[in-house]
């Protein structure tokens, strides 16, 4: 009897978080009911065993596969404020980044739907919201244990790539082409590079950087990674495009096709993303005990 009344009061217990928008998330007790409007949260609940308290997804959303039956509510920047009232969430889950996405959220909580805003450019970024939302969920354990994996892996790829003399390799990482974009300094796309050895050498402080050819060709990268995912499709070769070919990644066949979502979407697949990009940046490394699995152009 006592045992089933410390769960009864645990499960009304109050939680409170203080999101990225600095505003305080508080809860009358552990969310059961979830609605990500940023698949990359999916994922994070997937990855601590909480995937069965997600009610709704967005259009775009596929992953985990245990989310492609749930009902959608519109798009990650857009959402149908109406559609997510009806099922009734305790929290929904939000990225913060374009002026739409922060007007959604705001739209939500004027309607008394908590609405956590997180925004992440490292993984540090990523850890501190897994637990924040674990503790939203009342899950702090299944997120503790999901951060500890994660930094022993990383860790691992770290005390592989520090066998390795000289510098680390110029990476250079394409978002979109034509009207070339990069990734920038302040991405999560950066923080895999610098943890799997290599340099990023798209200086722009911001996440998204625009550049000219000339530019590019300046830089020179000794390696070059082409996302395809919902962002860039159908990646043109780039050793098919006027004045490419005379980049020395080109030359060197180091031009590699890479999953979009496991790279530039801050989650735990971004850890398989530096164990793979650590294997095509020292082949002979064997970072994680995984094989890389990037796709080099063909």
């Amino acid at each position: 009897m006592c045992l089933a009344l410390l769960f009864a009061v645990e499960a009304r217990a109050q939680v409170a978080v203080q999101d990225d928008s600095g505003r305080t998330v508080r809860l009358e007790c552990p969310a059961r009911r979830v609605i990500a409007l940023y698949g990359a949260f999916n994922e994070i609940l997937a990855a601590m065993g909480l995937d069965d308290r997600i009610v709704a997804r967005t259009d775009a959303d596929r992953l985990p596969p245990s989310i492609v039956g749930k009902p959608t509510i519109g798009t990650h920047m857009r959402p149908n404020i109406e559609r997510v009232l009806g099922y009734k969430p305790d929290l929904v889950l939000q990225m913060a980044g374009r002026k739409q996405a922060a007007e959604a959220a705001s739209a939500l909580n004027r309607f008394g739907v908590e609405t956590a805003v997180f925004r992440v450019e490292s993984f540090d970024d990523l850890f501190s919201i897994a637990k924040r939302v674990g503790i939203l969920l009342g899950a702090e354990e299944k997120a503790d244990a999901l951060v500890r994996t994660m930094r022993q892996r990383l860790d691992r790829v770290a005390a592989a790539v520090a066998r390795k003399s000289g510098p680390a390799p110029r990476v250079f990482f394409e978002v979109r082409y034509p009207n070339l974009l990069a990734a920038g300094q302040t991405s999560m796309v950066s923080d895999v590079i610098r943890r799997a050895g290599g340099s990023n050498c798209a200086t722009g402080t911001d996440k998204l950087v625009r550049l000219g050819e000339e530019e590019l060709l300046r830089m020179d990268p000794d390696v070059y990674l082409v996302q395809k995912g919902p962002m860039n499709p159908n990646p043109v070769p780039p050793s098919t495009r006027p004045h490419y070919r005379t980049l020395s990644a080109v030359k060197a066949g180091r031009v590699f096709i890479v999953d979009e979502q496991a790279y530039s979407r801050p989650g735990p697949r971004n850890v398989d993303a530096v164990e793979e990009l650590a294997g095509l940046l020292y082949p002979k490394i064997g970072a994680g005990g995984r094989a890389a699995e990037g796709k080099e152009e063909k």
